[in-house]
């Protein structure tokens, strides 16, 4: 049985598998669904740490395999720059974004909404205009609150299958693949950074949950931009 399948207990794996034993069974289930669906499957970056480690991994299974970036018009300097070097470096890489007009600081006052139109409509055009069947994540289930319930492979859209093939790494894991691949990572990590995203909506915190700086003072405090909630596909 293959490891799409999906049989097996994440909770176990989590605390079972050891570094070297997890970055195998991310490759191999990024090759299993690259065999499956070939250039159908794209890798979504958002250019944080767990992302830049998928599509490493990727690459290491396949030079060729496609990613894109959704970015927005208030990305940090810092994250724009780091976009365009991925950009220049791996051409096969595809930015989308939406310039849609929005009211002001609608982040404040409807950040849902505004999620739904800087981040969520863009990939929806990503998914439809390079033809993806197989959509890969850097999603991890110790990641917050958020994120527990996820699956490696998930079917949440008809026709549109999302692998979270690091999902049950840590956050140390992450960063030890980082340092022992020698993999770059945006340069706000350094300045305390945990979870990067638009910049009025993420701030530096220090306690445990990885995603607590995201969208403080609102509903969405430590939650999800939508990208991962929200229907992508058209039936």
């Amino acid at each position: 049985m293959g490891l799409l399948e999906g049989k097996e207990d994440l909770k176990v794996l989590v605390e079972k598998l050891n570094f070297k034993e997890k970055v195998e069974r991310s490759k191999a289930l990024i090759s299993e669904a690259y065999k499956k669906y070939g250039d159908s499957l794209v890798v979504a970056n958002s250019l944080g740490k767990d992302s830049v480690v998928v599509w490493d991994l990727a690459k290491r299974v396949d030079p060729k395999i496609r990613g894109f970036v959704v970015t927005t018009r208030f990305k940090p300097p810092e994250t724009i720059k780091f976009m365009n070097e991925i950009v220049a470096k791996y051409p096969e890489t595809k930015v989308y974004k939406s310039d849609a007009e929005t009211p002001p600081e609608l982040y404040k006052s409807d950040p849902d909404r505004c999620c739904d139109i800087l981040k969520v409509e863009p990939v929806k055009r990503a998914i439809d205009e390079m033809g993806v069947k197989c959509w890969v994540t850097g999603l991890r289930c110790t990641e917050g609150r958020t994120r527990t319930d996820y699956k490696e492979i998930e079917e949440r859209d008809a026709g549109l299958t999302k692998l979270n093939p690091i999902l049950i790494w840590k956050e140390r894991e992450v960063w030890q693949y980082l340092a022992l691949y020698g993999v770059k990572v945006n340069p706000l990590y350094g300045e305390g950074y945990r979870s990067l995203g638009c910049s009025p909506c993420t701030k530096i915190t220090t306690g445990d949950n990885e995603r607590a700086g995201r969208w403080i003072g609102t509903s969405k405090c430590g939650g999800e931009c939508g990208i991962h909630t929200r229907p992508l596909k058209s039936i």
